[in-house]
């Protein structure tokens, strides 16, 4: 079978939209603009609460602006799509003060804390016919790209489990902001992996999660924030898909290693790691690697801004649409419900609350 698969970032034909970022942390510094840089994307202008970092990255990347406000940014009539990189308790304000000044609006994941705030923060968006959509940077990284590509057009079939292994040592954890953050190998980390199962059984109707963290034994006593989970979703159908992390690897060839089993065939891969990614399908006794073009990092970024970008341009709902990444949401908000209980199930009635 021959299949359409294309791992690259598309953007616009016509004029390229001005964007505003709000927020110049690391994730800016090295992914965001490196990405928005490399494609030649209408950056107009900054702003983060702390000047040495505006500062930092309008002379490092030559934006044109550094806006004294946040207000100053959303009042700019250069600036058209505001990319929102904040901590997530600041975004969904941020959010609706981009949307109330008629911007459009990329922004980093979590989009909202709760599913109430979610649902509203996507009304106000369809009430003024403007586009909200989330950083769900890893559907564009390469990998990933290919794989949905390929379940999309039928090379496995019907996708009957989805494997996940963080194979990889989280010690980098320790003494940042994420070590803070409750959940966060479910909730900031997992998110992506579990946004891949969301977008790779999409049609299939879900009916419980379980999840649990745990501190992994060569934890050091420093550390705050759980290396070890896994988390489990369950499926009408009987399709199945776990994440696992292990965040104690001793390996040299870290990465997360990836399975997509269906009735057809297989798709297995690896993900940010180091010089290891890839993506295989094996049908009809046949095994096909697919040549991988960019990498999630920055090429994913580069992804998620075209895609917007292509969306407006077209008029039309984008593949990362606050819609769309609403059930990666409620998926995620269940896990970490569910470890909070020691794994107890979550079922999908109460997801929805």
């Amino acid at each position: 079978m021959q299949f359409t698969l294309d791992d690259e970032p598309r953007f616009p034909r016509g004029k390229r939209s001005g964007i505003g970022i709000i927020g110049c942390g690391h994730i800016v510094q090295t992914a965001h603009l490196p990405a928005y840089e490399k494609y030649g994307l209408n950056i107009v202008g900054v702003y983060d609460i702390s000047e040495q970092a505006m500062r930092t990255v309008q002379q490092r990347f030559h934006v044109r602006h550094a806006f004294a406000s946040v207000d100053d940014l959303f009042a700019s009539s250069d600036i058209e799509v505001v990319d929102i990189a904040t901590h997530p308790a600041e975004r969904a304000g941020l959010i609706l003060k981009a949307l109330q000044a008629g911007k459009h609006v990329l922004s980093q994941k979590p989009f909202a804390l709760d599913m109430h705030t979610a649902q509203e923060l996507i009304q106000e968006a369809e009430r003024r016919h403007l586009t909200l959509a989330v950083n769900q940077n890893g559907r564009w990284a390469p990998p990933w790209r290919i794989t949905t590509q390929l379940v999309q057009q039928g090379a496995i079939g019907e996708v009957l489990a989805v494997t996940h292994l963080f194979d990889t040592r989280f010690e980098w954890v320790t003494g940042t902001v994420f070590d803070t953050i409750p959940h966060w190998a479910i909730y900031d980390y997992g998110l992506h992996w579990i946004d891949s199962i969301h977008c790779w059984l999409a049609d299939t109707p879900l009916t419980s999660i379980r999840a649990r963290e745990y501190r992994t034994p060569d934890q050091p006593m420093e550390s705050k924030a759980d290396w070890g989970m896994w988390c489990e979703f369950v499926y009408a159908n009987g399709a199945h898909a776990m994440i696992r992390s292990v965040g104690c690897s001793q390996t040299q060839r870290d990465g997360h290693p990836f399975w997509l089993h269906g009735t057809q065939g297989i798709i297995r891969g690896s993900i940010l790691g180091k010089g290891n990614d890839f993506v295989e399908l094996e049908r009809d006794g046949i095994s096909s690697r697919y040549p991988l073009k960019g990498q999630w990092f920055p090429d994913g970024f580069a992804g998620t801004m075209g895609e917007l970008l292509c969306a407006i341009e077209e008029d039309r709902e984008p593949y990362h649409s606050a819609r769309h990444t609403l059930r990666s949401l409620q998926m995620t908000l269940a896990a970490c419900q569910s470890a909070e209980h020691n794994g107890e199930v979550v079922p999908y009635e109460e997801m929805k609350r």
